[in-house]
Order: structure tokens, then sequence, then C-alpha cells
């Protein structure tokens, strides 16, 4: 990742979302997901609450829980937001230099590779696994070596821990904060409010924990071990109670 952005470049990056205008969006219909992507997201959401059910219960560690759970992998449609996103940066990198939008483009990126993912697992499930109308940890398993991107779901990982210090150093940036509160009524009036809010509980989440070196890293450590131990054929490849 880039160097940490300055005050001035990152109160010029949230002003830049106070200023934009309706005709710079991208309207993208709304849309239900999928039965099957819905199921599939589901259960990734249950699954990664139950994973980190101690960090979901922890006060300093909550809110980070909550928005990877309810911002990042709930199962709803983020079409909009992410095409705002794009939108946004491919705005903002013409007037800002690299190092107060790479936290950006990596979000792009992440999300890009995300959807990715759940397209290839959902088709493995479906028609290949023989799931129907409910996903077991096994089927679920069976669906990743199907898949058999490793390497990508590696990066996936890899991607989360990154981008996560990254906003960890952003926020102990000066009237970051503050430029971001400002941003919220022009950027609702607008229609960028999907992706204000994003930015928002990220912005909140990440600013409460006061540190987020050991939450990533504990997310971290596990995600990796529950992927070799799927790639391993496991038979409870969930089953990490003595991972951190």
């Amino acid at each position: 990742m880039s160097d940490l952005p300055s005050s001035s470049d990152a109160a010029r990056l949230v002003t830049h979302l106070a200023q934009a205008r309706p005709g710079r969006r991208e309207i993208i219909e709304s849309r239900e997901l999928s039965p099957e992507m819905a199921l599939l997201r589901a259960f990734q959401s249950q699954r990664l609450a139950t994973t980190h059910a101690d960090l979901l219960a922890a006060p300093r560690y909550r809110p980070a829980t909550e928005f990877f759970l309810n911002d990042v992998y709930a199962p709803r449609d983020f079409s909009q937001r992410d095409a705002d996103m794009l939108r946004f940066y491919q705005g903002v990198r013409k007037v800002l230099p690299e190092r107060a939008v790479s936290i950006l483009a990596d979000v792009v990126t992440l999300s890009d590779l995300t959807n990715e993912l759940d397209d290839q697992l959902c088709r493995a499930l479906f028609e290949t696994v023989g799931v129907t109308d409910a996903i077991s940890p096994q089927q679920y398993a069976k669906g990743y070596r199907v898949c058999d991107n490793y390497a990508e779901r590696v990066r996936q990982i890899e991607m989360i821990g990154q981008i996560g210090l990254g906003i960890d150093r952003l926020v102990h940036i000066p009237f970051v904060g503050v430029s971001l509160r400002l941003a919220h009524g022009p950027a609702v009036l607008t229609g960028w409010e999907d992706l204000q809010r994003f930015l928002e509980h990220g912005f909140s989440a990440f600013k409460h924990m006061k540190g987020a070196a050991e939450f990533l890293e504990t997310i971290r450590q596990r995600e990796k071990a529950i992927l070799d131990r799927i790639f391993a054929a496991e038979p409870n490849p969930f089953d990490i109670h003595d991972v951190r």
C-alpha cells in the first residue's frame, strides 16, 4: 500500500464526495440476489459470525466485526455501492495523488475479486456439488475444492488485512472524521448514500477499536487456517478452536 495520505489529501478526498453530482453516477437497477447467491452469502455470513463469535462479543471489536458481517459479507445486493465506489475512484484518482486513493483502489479490487469468487463458488455448489435448498459445511468445503482457486482465496484474505491496516492508519489523520461527517448531507442529497454509509460505518468501526492490528491478524490467521483445512479435505474444516 502507498504512503499514508496527508490531512489535506484526505480532506480533498471527502470534499470530492460531498461535491459529487447525480449525473456522475451510473444508476444500477435495483435487484434482489438470486436465490442461490442469497443462500450462499447467508451461509458465509453465518459461518463468519460463528468463527469470530468472540470478536463479535468483545466490546472493542464488535463494531468492526459487525461492519464485515453487515457491510461486506451480508446476503444483500451491493451493486449500486460497488458501482459508485468504482466511479468515485475513477474521478478522484485524476485529481489526487495515489497515496490518497490507494485504499479506494484496493477496496474496488477486493470487491471485484470477492464477487468473482462468489460467482465461481455458487456455480460449483449448485451445478457440481448438488446443493439444493441448504448448504452444509461439507458441501461448502467441497465447492471450494471444485473451484480450485487456492491462490486467489489467499489473495482475498491478505487484501482484507491490507485494507484494514490502511483504514486503521487513516482514522488517525486529523480532520478526516469531521470531513466525512460534513459530507453526509450532500452525499445523501446527490444520491451517494450507499457509498457514504459504507465509508462512515468502516471509519467509525475502526476508530472505535483504537488499533486494529490484533483484530486483523486474528481474522487472517483463522481464515487462512480454515482455507488450508478445506484444501486438505479435513472433515471439519471450520473447527479451529486452537487458532488465536
